[in-house]
């Protein structure tokens, strides 16, 4: 195989080559986790899953620990407070940043090496306790050694990831992607970036950005190809106004409208026996001498119409009242079923 060329598979070898390796599962280790405290049920649960990491002669060497821990000044965790601003930026709502922008450290390529064969040897004695106990509930002293490097190796990974967590922002910007989201890009991209620190051997001599960059960018690739085919599948966007339905309102407009056609033709036609001085309040109030469109025409105040007709705007509003009466009984006797429908017994 070319070892010019960082892939994403795991290789498997002697525990004394820089391999990855695999624990079995035990049989029966988590039946009644449910029934301790929580350190012991978190250590069965442990024991329960298959341990990987990746190999390297290092772990192997008399007092590993004590080298591999201690003989290097301690690498300072990144400060990541500047990626959720950014992220709300760029996907969310905008919210106000607290403290300055800040970018994590780039690592040489000494730190990094230190940091993975930290996690990795982490991971490799908590494999070795998982092989001791073989399926049998761990002793004390076992369960304490198991949450011990178990802790170790939770803490470097999330400090590699973080330190390599602007990968993500960087490739998703550069990555166009027309049928996705790009929220959901970067979470795809950030769950590859913690895959990839899984799987990186640090003994072939590559930089882990560029391990990583090539697991982000295929992360990007199957999302994509999942939101194309999910497009294909449903192609329009679901619209909550489609979900509400205006056919009773629709029908009340239709109503008003005949009712007003109605009783327009009840005044112009005077079937309701108005007298003039009726007619005249009732087309001013009620702009029945303009155009039939309820948008365009004007309905006169009571006083604009006693100034018109000579009168003050109580004896328009009397007149009005008893027109309007007069309507009703018209409308009534056009309508005599829906009126018995609608009288009480």
């Amino acid at each position: 195989m070319d070892r010019s060329t960082p892939h994403l598979t795991r290789r498997m070898s002697s525990p004394k080559s820089s391999k990855a390796q695999t624990t079995r599962r035990p049989k029966s280790a988590s039946r009644s986790a449910s029934r301790h405290d929580p350190e012991e049920s978190l250590a069965l649960e442990l024991l329960s899953e298959p341990i990987d990491y990746m190999d390297s002669p290092e772990f192997h060497k008399g007092n590993a620990a004590r080298r591999l821990y201690k003989k290097d000044p301690e690498i300072k965790a990144p400060d990541v407070t500047w990626y959720r601003h950014l992220i709300d930026d760029v996907v969310g709502p905008r919210g106000e940043r607290n403290g300055s922008k800040g970018t994590a450290k780039p690592l040489t390529a000494a730190q990094e090496r230190d940091l993975f064969l930290k996690f990795n040897y982490a991971r490799f004695r908590t494999a070795r306790v998982q092989e001791k106990t073989s399926g049998r509930r761990p002793t004390k002293r076992q369960r304490d050694e198991l949450l011990k490097w178990h802790r170790v190796a939770h803490e470097f990974r999330k400090q590699i990831a973080e330190t390599n967590i602007a990968l993500v922002l960087a490739m998703a910007k550069r990555t166009r992607m027309h049928d996705g989201d790009f929220a959901d890009m970067v979470s795809e991209g950030n769950m590859a970036l913690m895959r990839a620190v899984d799987k990186f051997d640090c003994e072939r001599g590559f930089k882990f950005s560029t391990y990583a960059c090539r697991a982000i960018l295929k992360a990007f690739s199957r999302y994509g190809m999942k939101a194309t085919k999910y497009r294909q599948r449903f192609p329009a966007e679901y619209d909550p106004t489609l979900e509400k339905s205006d056919h009773l309102e629709t029908l009340r407009e239709v109503h008003k409208r005949e009712s007003a056609d109605e009783v327009r033709h009840i005044v112009l036609n005077n079937d309701a026996n108005l007298s003039d001085m009726e007619r005249e309040v009732i087309r001013h109030r009620f702009g029945l001498n303009q155009e039939a469109n309820p948008r365009t025409r004007k309905n006169l105040t009571l006083e604009q119409v006693g100034k018109i007709i000579g009168v003050t705007k109580e004896r328009v509003r009397q007149i009005q009242n008893k027109a309007l009466a007069k309507i009703k009984v018209s409308l009534e006797e056009v309508h005599p079923k829906e009126r018995t429908a609608v009288t009480p017994n």
